[in-house]
């Protein structure tokens, strides 16, 4: 790595605490103004009694100040680290909805899933992205590129829970190639990650486009036909390479997004990720589920930003010494 690229991910990792604890207020303070009381719901919302008292023990619930100093000194390790607590150093909590359960471990029994769904979702929309835009930009106004506008603008337009059933009643239903949902192999994974990859391969097709034009347009271009490499050289080489730093851009906090999974997909295709639970933790007012999802995403989305802002040193090495 060169040495102003380093400087910029050292900044940009001395800011990880100060944005993680920003978005740690913010998301407690709003969670905590929800109306109601996460320990006395009536009917099937009330945690059990050992729940509550485990709660009752180990955090101040009368005094919502005392209760996110407590809970932010176990999930940020610092309790761990001053010999306060034991057990994992970063401590998310007892779950209020759940049994036996800790926030920590939900997230390690459904997190993978939602992981190897969008790592494959990412995958995917490169695949897809990089390949329509650079076919557009090749020939702009001929009739691949207006087959693959239309197809962005369908992808960025039209929600996942409606792609996801459209090839749910086509393939599964109708044609019975793929199973309906579920999770375990390549078949189960398949119509997920290709649903939660569309609008991330639409708008990466869309930038691809629009910066290869410009690229294919310019004089270091023109420069490397005149030297005499072949087409292939040039595209690759020299207009995709500049032409991928607004993607890079994006896939920061798109990868995030796509690996802390789609609630709407993993609903639509029982996954078994972390979307359902979160969803029930919000209606169900579960706090400590919520915040341990909540700074799971934020977390990932600070580090894949991190990644990006060093692999644009590796890309561009102006933008590491002016960064």
């Amino acid at each position: 790595m060169r040495r102003g690229s380093g400087r910029l991910v050292l900044r940009r990792l001395a800011q990880v605490p100060v944005i993680l604890l920003c978005v740690y207020a913010i998301a407690f303070s709003l969670v905590w103004l929800v109306p109601g009381n996460p320990l006395q719901r009536p009917g099937a919302r009330r945690p059990p009694p050992e729940v509550v008292a485990a709660m009752e023990a180990r955090y101040d619930l009368d005094n919502p100040w005392g209760f996110a100093g407590e809970y932010l000194a176990g999930a940020s390790g610092l309790a761990w680290l001053l010999g306060e607590r034991d057990g994992p150093i970063f401590d998310l909590g007892p779950s209020l909805r759940h049994e036996n359960w800790t926030v920590n471990e939900i997230l390690a029994s459904q997190l993978p899933a939602s992981i190897t769904l969008g790592t494959s979702a990412i995958l995917l929309a490169l695949g897809l992205g990089l390949s329509a835009g650079v076919i557009g930009a090749m020939r702009p106004g001929s009739w691949a590129d207006v087959s693959t506008l239309a197809l962005a603008l369908a992808g960025i337009s039209l929600p996942t829970f409606v792609t996801g059933t459209v090839l749910l009643i086509l393939l599964p239903v109708k044609l019975g190639v793929l199973p309906v949902g579920g999770w375990g192999g390549l078949q189960h994974l398949l119509l997920p990650a290709v649903t939660l990859s569309l609008p991330f391969a639409a708008y990466i097709a869309r930038l691809v486009r629009h910066g290869m034009i410009e690229q294919l347009a310019s004089n270091h271009v023109r420069a490397a036909r005149a030297r005499g490499l072949s087409e292939v050289q040039v595209v690759l080489g020299h207009a995709l390479k500049n032409a991928f730093l607004p993607v890079l851009s994006y896939l920061g906090p798109a990868a995030a997004a796509a690996m802390t999974g789609s609630f709407v997909v993993e609903k639509v295709f029982a996954v078994p990720g972390i979307g359902t639970h979160f969803v029930d933790a919000v209606l169900g007012k579960d706090i400590t589920l919520v915040m341990g999802v909540v700074l799971v995403y934020a977390t990932m989305l600070v580090l894949f930003n991190l990644l990006v802002d060093a692999c644009y040193g590796w890309i561009d090495p102006r933008i590491a010494t002016t960064g």
